[in-house]
């Protein structure tokens, strides 16, 4: 990155500051794109520089000038000799130091996300996004906006949260997947990436109440090729990361763990999953659902993701497609990620036949007269079609093998925080 003798000038904000004896002011300035240790040499400046440089602070932003040199003591592996310093601004000393509980860090969630290890998360998470919607194009599927305020839900359970819209009720958004059924019938493939809300009142490491979410859905594809779809988006998006950022991938040590990354993922149904879950020490019975702690399990078995399939019907959503050889079971898939990481993809066919999709809506005691233009799509031309979300942090969490999702996004907004 830097060439020796080369004259530069960087601008960004002091990272540390050192002050040796009388003589000598050591500056690592941060940037977007690098850190860069800046020597100051009183003896080779004059007294308005030398004062200047005494007179900065952490995070002071400032732009220094001079020679690069190679010292292997430096940051990178190079230096820079200044002859040239201005205080942009100084500011006040920074509050945050060494050794500051989570919460305090949380509180000041927006003076921590200039911390090195955040700054390399969202670095990745740009990448990451980038590369899942880069397969997502080249697979023939459109970017579908949909709206983040609805009249229902997708899921139609209680963890929604309701809001006042000009005196009517209406909710934020738990998925995008109905909307992304509607732009099928004129794109064929598309895709929706929007925020999601859930009111669970959860208090786990991979729980939030505001995530981005990812949504797929394809007409003409059925829950096996819809799989397909899944497998060969995550290993894109993982082997495209490790190949184009290997300072990324050295700095969360994950290359080991990211090159097994790599299809066919294993598959499982519902039933071979209870067992195994019962059989390495868990307490199962057939018809419920996965916990943290049962994934975790399964996923201690694979160095890859997992796919589980054909679920009971009772314990999920009302819109996906019964199984045709077993009616109590759909035709599903959650992919587990490995590394106890959990659940980052979920997906199905769709119902599509619209007397049958009336009858689930009865089953579960959903009232049609909310899903009015969701049946609408089932009596116009309607076709087979799958699809599935991918919650963002979630994936990240995994990828760069972060211990708590709220670190893969910039505000995580849980039960108990929504400040900053």
């Amino acid at each position: 990155m830097f060439e020796e003798g080369k004259r530069l000038v960087v601008k960004g904000w002091v990272y540390r500051i050192r002050k040796l004896g009388d003589d000598k002011i050591f500056i690592v300035l941060r940037n977007a794109k690098t850190i860069l240790q800046g020597v100051v040499d009183r003896s080779r400046v004059e007294d308005r520089l030398w004062k200047i440089a005494e007179s900065l602070y952490i995070e002071s932003s400032i732009q220094m000038g001079g020679t690069i040199v190679a010292d292997s003591r430096a940051p990178g592996g190079y230096e820079l000799k200044v002859d040239e310093l201005e205080a942009i601004h100084v500011g006040e000393p920074f509050p945050i130091s060494k050794d500051q509980s989570e919460e305090f860090l949380l509180d000041n969630r927006h003076l921590w996300v200039r911390s090195q290890k955040l700054t390399k998360v969202f670095q990745a998470r740009h990448h990451l996004i980038r590369y899942l919607e880069e397969y997502l194009h080249l697979n023939g599927f459109y970017r579908f906006d949909p709206p983040i305020i609805t009249a229902s839900g997708a899921e139609g359970g209680a963890d929604m949260f309701e809001i006042d819209y000009f005196g009517n009720r209406a909710y934020l958004t738990q998925s995008s997947q109905m909307y992304g059924e509607a732009g099928i019938f004129a794109l064929e493939r598309v895709y929706t990436f929007a925020p999601s809300f859930r009111a669970e009142r959860s208090r786990t490491r991979r729980h939030l109440a505001e995530y981005w979410h990812l949504e797929p859905e394809a007409a003409f594809v059925d829950w096996r090729e819809n799989m397909k779809i899944q497998e060969g988006l995550i290993e894109y998006a993982v082997q495209k990361f490790l190949a184009n950022h290997p300072d990324l991938v050295e700095y969360f040590g994950i290359r080991d763990k990211l090159e097994r990354i790599k299809s066919p993922f294993p598959v499982l149904t519902y039933y071979e999953a209870v067992d195994m879950v019962n059989r390495l020490g868990g307490k199962m019975e057939y018809g419920e659902d996965f916990g943290a702690d049962e994934e975790a399990l399964i996923s201690s078995q694979y160095d890859k993701p997992v796919f589980i399939v054909k679920y009971p019907k009772k314990i999920k959503a009302f819109y996906m497609k019964q199984d045709p050889d077993d009616p109590e079971l759909v035709l599903n898939d959650d992919m587990i990620a490995p590394y106890g990481h959990g659940e980052i993809i979920g997906g199905s066919e769709r119902i599509w036949n619209l007397e049958e999709l009336k009858s689930r809506m009865r089953e579960v005691s959903l009232p049609e007269q909310n899903y009015q233009w969701y049946l609408d799509l089932r009596r116009f031309g309607s076709v087979p079609h799958s699809g599935f979300g991918l919650g963002i942090e979630r994936f990240i969490k995994f990828v760069l093998n972060l211990d708590h999702i709220r670190d893969a996004i910039p505000f995580p907004r849980t039960i108990n925080r929504y400040y900053p």
